[in-house]
């Protein structure tokens, strides 16, 4: 137990709903509260209380990612307050062992009347850090904040994005042995957010401890060792990242997307499409989905007028980005049905896609489904899949589809030098010095 970085044991947290900040009362307050509780019958005292968090149990090994996940008002923000000793527990207690650095809003211990000079140092001291430790580690925040240029600027005049950048570099590089950091890296850029990813990876490599906060189940299987999955205050799982996160992904799952009540649509039609489906290599259905992962597309189609050969049917599926450019496509003309079947009225066709290669966005695919070369149903932004960044290359940087283009193509380097030789003239001169 000695050698845990965390130890929470049974901790619950309660809150009243609708509580308000005491305020100075005067004698008529008591007085006019007084005749109002005479006349009118009081609440149930239970509701007007909940548990935010309730008898949460996990530990921590120094140098592990613990990524903590779960729907708005699970929890999880609550659990990060109290290890950072904002906030009290109501019952159990949470052990920590070493120096916290924690990001749980833009501009945590922040003051904006200071300078982000000013601001860099105050938060140092606030973690404990001697002057002379801040003053070696001063370079290299600002070269990660990226705000060399206003680092002597009150950080009242800062963007939300640069008070961000300043007070994640602080937390990340004044070396605290255990750093919280909250789903604040949201309001972030994504190259932002991703440089922030590969800090926290350092951060555990050096053997300190990271807990992270992120509704980004991609990040948080890359990146954590371990997951706590929290529903309700309560612990749902907790163990090793990929197992959690993939249980909460099943739990999760919407369900195909229903095309039935979709007016907007054209075509004669003959066969109609009812619904599409994205599914991971795991067969579970999902709405984001990594860079390069494997990707099932689910869509099935009901005849109208009896039973179909499907050779008889072309199915065809348009990628589009945010802007609404197409980006790829995929049809039955191009690559036909390999499995054998039957006439029938109900067919869901599979695309199998090994490896998505889109970069980072969120995509619409739209559908166009023709019988015998006759166009019959036809629906447009039909299902939304976001695509969310992942080491791809195996380099540790991943595109930017505004940057880099939507597509990720698969390629290696090779490189061939040869010595060069100086001219003779030169060789002359320089043999001779």
């Amino acid at each position: 137990m000695t050698d845990l970085a965390i130890r929470v044991e049974k901790l619950s947290k309660e809150y009243r709903l609708g509580a308000q900040p005491a305020r100075y009362r005067t004698l008529r307050d008591t007085l006019m509260e007084s005749w109002r509780f005479a006349r009118k019958p009081q609440p149930d005292p239970a509701e007007q209380f909940f548990w935010a968090l309730d008898e949460v149990s996990c530990s921590v090994m120094p140098g592990e990612v613990l990524g903590i996940i779960g729907r708005n008002g699970s929890g999880k923000s609550t659990l990060l307050k109290v290890l950072s000793r904002i906030t009290e527990p109501t019952r159990g207690y949470a052990e920590l062992r070493g120096r916290i650095g924690s990001l749980l809003e833009v501009g945590t211990g922040f003051h904006p009347e200071l300078s982000g000079r000013e601001n860099v140092y105050l938060n140092g001291a606030i973690l404990g850090m001697q002057r002379r430790e801040i003053a070696r580690k001063f370079d290299e925040i600002v070269t990660f904040a990226e705000v060399e240029k206003f680092i002597d600027t009150p950080v009242k005049h800062y963007s939300s994005g640069m008070y961000l950048r300043l007070a994640f570099a602080v937390a990340a590089h004044l070396e605290p042995e255990i750093l919280l950091v909250d789903e604040v890296l949201a309001v972030g850029d994504a190259a932002f957010q991703r440089k922030c990813l590969g800090k926290m990876g350092d951060v555990a490599q050096q053997g300190r401890t990271v807990v992270l906060v992120s509704h980004d189940m991609t990040a948080v299987t890359h990146l954590a060792t371990h997951c706590l999955w929290l529903h309700s205050g309560r612990v749902m799982q907790f163990g090793a990242a990929e197992s959690v996160v993939r249980a909460y992904a099943q739990q999760q799952q919407d369900g195909p997307t229903d095309l039935a009540l979709r007016k907007d649509r054209k075509g004669d039609g003959v066969i109609r499409l009812q619904a599409v489906e994205f599914r991971d290599a795991a067969g579970l259905t999902v709405s984001s989905l990594g860079s390069g992962a494997p990707l099932t597309i689910a869509v099935r189609y009901a005849s109208q007028i009896g039973a179909l050969d499907p050779l008889d049917v072309w199915l065809d599926m348009t990628w589009r980005d945010t802007l609404g450019h197409p980006v790829a496509t995929v049809s039955t003309r191009f690559s036909p049905v390999q499995t054998p079947l039957e006439p029938a009225t109900t067919v869901t066709l599979e695309c199998h896609i090994p490896s998505l290669t889109l970069a980072d966005e969120a995509y619409s695919l739209d559908l166009w489904l023709a019988y015998r070369q006759g166009l019959s149903d036809q629906v447009l932004r039909a299902a939304e899949l976001q695509v969310t960044p992942s080491n791809y290359f195996g380099t540790g940087h991943a595109p930017v589809k505004r940057k880099h283009g939507a597509g990720l193509i698969a390629h290696h380097w090779t490189a061939q030098g040869a010595e060069e030789h100086a001219p003779r003239e030169l060789a002359q001169a320089s043999s001779a010095a």
